[in-house]
């Protein structure tokens, strides 16, 4: 005779036993778990063990495996939990187990284990119980038996309340940024109206970090009366007179134009009002490829830096745009150190359909990857952002991706998507940022006037890797 223990609502609040008494032999109990990248990385940091097979997706990638997996006492955790909550459950004592790992669980696979008692011995209240894991695709991947001791009483209990686990990735995008940088010289920018405290002291800041040599593009009386209330020197800096910012808008752009600077700044004018010096072919500063913007983003539950783009400057880019809108931001991971990015073209859904012309131009552009028409990436579109940033997502909902939870480039429908989606990874998500416009024949900082100092003196950096990339080989 063979019994499962029933799964009773009463079980999320509490927990209670099978006394030794009840338990008969082939009685069973089971429950499933899917494996996520953070119960691999909850149990490197508890058990110590920081194996790369298990934690360093690169390093496992050239193995045979070809991706990380779950230590195998993962699974035996599990069955311990088992145990200590439903069979035999609260007060029972494991004394010894043995486990044989069968196959790796990986991401996004889901694992049910089960007990089955086998034998008891009523005179030491003891119990063996066969244990087996076996994942979705009924593939036993552990199995093993457990000696434990239960209890002779019931037991009854409030199920213990825990305090959540927040895991946060280190966040030193900046510190790498600038130690990037300190091989090189600094790069001439043309500081376009910085006429606020913040714009001052992000310039002065960039400059004493040894990456910019700026010149202030302004209204020379109002530069010097912000510097002063706000306790600046501008001693030493270059300051271009100019009575408006739509006159420093034009000057930045003419400097730019005549190789007197390397980049451009945003002060404290619109975004609209500095690329309307830029834009028009009359400037002389277009290249062949439509103007972009790429944020470069670090967020502390993501492990690796990435790039949302464009959610600045492309209201509601056509195909076409997009190829560019993604050859730029491939440029700019190989200009950052990644030299085979992966590029996710995100939608609201994995499937191609008609009416979303999202999902079309990213089926497009994965095709013209194919085709040699874009190169120095693997892309894979249309993923939703789920299934872009998470493995686990992925595999539950059967999708196969060499992008999947590692990509370095996402790559938005339109601007006022991208643009929330930056928005809501700094302000819930703890993100930080920097902004850069690239298909000029200079980078552009491009910020925002609510961001940090941070994040300015960030996207200065950038610029300067930029601007000496376009030494070597220009636009």
């Amino acid at each position: 005779m063979t019994r499962s223990i029933p799964v009773n609502t009463d079980d999320l609040e509490r927990i209670h036993n099978r006394s030794f008494e009840e338990i008969i032999i082939g009685e069973s109990a089971s429950l499933e778990r899917t494996l996520t990248a953070q119960d691999i990385q909850l149990f490197a940091l508890v058990s110590g063990d920081v194996n790369p097979l298990y934690v360093d997706p690169e390093f496992a990638a050239t193995t045979h495996f070809n991706t990380v997996f779950a230590h195998g006492m993962w699974g035996g955790a599990l069955i311990s939990a088992l145990i200590g909550t439903r069979l035999p459950g609260p007060g029972s004592v494991p004394l010894g187990q043995t486990l044989k790992f069968l196959a790796p669980v990986r991401i996004g696979d889901t694992l049910t284990v089960s007990v089955t008692v086998t034998a008891r011995d009523a005179a030491r209240y003891l119990l063996t119980l066969a244990c087996t894991g076996i994942n979705q695709e009924g593939v036993v991947v552990l199995e093993g038996e457990s000696l434990v001791h239960a209890a002779g009483e019931h037991i009854d209990v409030r199920r213990a309340s825990l305090p959540g686990i927040e895991l946060r990735h280190s966040a030193d995008g900046l510190n790498r940024l600038l130690q990037a940088c300190q091989t090189l010289e600094p790069i001439r920018v043309a500081v376009v109206h910085p006429c606020d405290d913040v714009s001052i002291k992000a310039v002065l800041d960039a400059r004493n970090a040894g990456l910019i040599d700026p010149i202030l593009i302004g209204p020379r009386a109002k530069l010097e009366a912000l510097a002063a209330k706000g306790g600046h020197d501008l001693c030493g800096l270059t300051i271009e007179d100019v009575p408006h910012s739509h006159a420093a808008a034009l000057r930045g752009a003419q400097m730019a134009r005549d190789g007197q600077v390397e980049a451009l700044m945003k002060g404290s004018l619109h975004t609209d009002e500095l690329m309307s010096a830029v834009v028009p072919s009359a400037a002389l500063l277009r290249t062949k490829r439509r103007i972009t913007h790429c944020f470069v983003m670090q967020t502390p539950f993501y492990p690796r830096p990435f790039i949302i783009t464009d959610a600045a400057i492309n209201i509601v880019p056509a195909l076409l745009d997009k190829l560019d809108i993604v050859r730029n931001a491939i440029d700019l991971a190989h200009i950052l150190g990644v030299s085979n990015p992966h590029v996710a073209i995100l939608a609201a859904v994995e499937t191609v359909n008609a009416n979303m012309p999202a999902t079309l131009d990213a089926a497009a552009l994965c095709k013209m990857a194919d085709r040699g028409q874009i190169t120095g990436a693997v892309l894979d579109g249309p993923l939703a952002f789920d299934n872009a940033i998470s493995l686990a997502a992925a595999r539950i909902k059967g999708i196969h991706s060499a992008v999947s939870g590692k990509a370095d480039i996402l790559v938005v429908p339109d601007l006022e998507s991208g643009n929330m989606l930056v928005k809501q990874l700094e302000y819930l998500g703890g993100a930080a940022s920097a902004g850069i416009v690239l298909g000029a024949k200079v980078p552009i900082v491009l910020t925002s006037r609510a961001d940090s100092v941070e994040s300015r003196i960030a996207s200065c950096a950038i610029a300067a890797l930029v601007a000496h990339h376009y030494r070597v080989t220009p636009p």
